[in-house]
């Protein structure tokens, strides 16, 4: 049997999808009974038969840290895939990523340990990987730098990625992706489906950075043929094509028949708006929608190689703008 965290997330869902289609037997860890909606609505993306599917899965309600409960959703697991994480960019989020991502994963291997698990597959991102002198491309070989101003999100889930590491000196197979920002139809409230949906109302602006993207497709049929291989204690960039902001904010729109953004949000422009959303948050309360971190990643240019796994697994990636174009088109039809 396969165990999956995160399975009401955007990977998790579509990696559900994928594995019950296929007649595998699932059992999924989730918190919050409200968000299993999510995964009826990424089924729905894909057949009208997604109640039935649904029903296939055995579905197991904990969270990371309830060592008693996890301890007995591992009964009679032999492959995990660890989707589950908390992601914000939020400075006063540290301490929840840090129990979520680090602690939460920490538990997770130690249970794949103790339960002798075949192998462990680990989603984990390229914020975990370090920066290169002179525009290079960043690939696995990049060494994450501990002195750099790393945002909390990133500091996070490279405290989960050395957890991971640790059971594979202990014993444990394991294989780690990094994937970049990860697109997919079905979740439209948040993550990169509320792009869509924002893009639909139009957006003014574009930043002049760039962003490395893939479809959710490709993570997910990388994530299986990768734990269903002879690799082992390997990562791998998951990277289709990098973008400069303004393209993907544009396709975004025209995916949504929307108006494209025309103006370039200069960095005094970013600069500021980040501070008076900081200052907003003081005086309301609302959680931040754009950080210092953030502010900086929509302005840096910055490449990622996936030339390993694509040797690794001779992968061709899905085209960027044929991905955009159908997510778009199935939400227009969704909302």
């Amino acid at each position: 049997m396969i165990l999956v965290t995160g399975g009401t997330g955007l990977v998790g869902s579509h990696l559900l999808y994928n594995l019950i289609s296929n007649n595998e037997t699932v059992k999924v860890i989730y918190r919050k009974p409200n968000k299993l909606e999510n995964v009826k609505n990424v089924f729905s993306c894909y057949t009208d038969n997604y109640e039935e599917l649904f029903n296939k899965i055995e579905w197991f309600q904990t969270d990371l840290l309830d060592i008693p409960l996890l301890s007995e959703a591992f009964q009679d697991i032999t492959y995990v895939y660890h989707c589950a994480a908390f992601v914000s960019f939020e400075p006063n989020k540290f301490d929840t990523l840090r129990t979520t991502n680090i602690e939460g994963t920490a538990n997770i291997v130690n249970l794949c340990l103790s339960n002798n698990i075949k192998k462990l597959c680990h989603v984990s991102s390229i914020a975990t990987l370090g920066s290169t002198l002179n525009n290079l491309p960043i690939s696995e070989d990049t060494i994450w730098n501990p002195e750099e101003d790393n945002n909390v999100y990133a500091i996070s889930k490279y405290g989960a990625e050395m957890e991971v590491w640790r059971a594979t000196q202990e014993g444990l197979d394991v294989v780690i992706v990094n994937p970049g920002v990860i697109l997919g139809p079905g979740i439209w409230k948040y993550g990169t489906g509320s792009l869509f949906k924002k893009a639909h109302k139009e957006f003014k602006h574009y930043t002049s950075g760039t962003v490395a993207l893939i479809d959710v497709d490709d993570v997910i049929n990388i994530m299986i043929d990768l734990l269903n291989s002879d690799i082992k204690n390997e990562r791998f960039v998951l990277v289709a094509e990098n973008w400069t902001y303004k393209q993907f904010l544009q396709s975004l729109a025209v995916s949504v028949n929307s108006k494209k953004p025309k103006k370039e949000a200069k960095p005094w422009l970013l600069n500021m708006a980040w501070k008076l959303d900081w200052l907003k948050n003081i005086l309301t309360g609302k959680r931040r929608q754009l950080t210092k971190h953030l502010t900086v990643s929509l302005a840096s240019k910055t490449h990622y190689s996936n030339q390993k796994i694509k040797s690794a697994l001779n992968y061709d990636f899905k085209a960027i703008e044929t991905s955009i174009k159908a997510i778009g088109a199935t939400y227009l039809k969704q909302v």
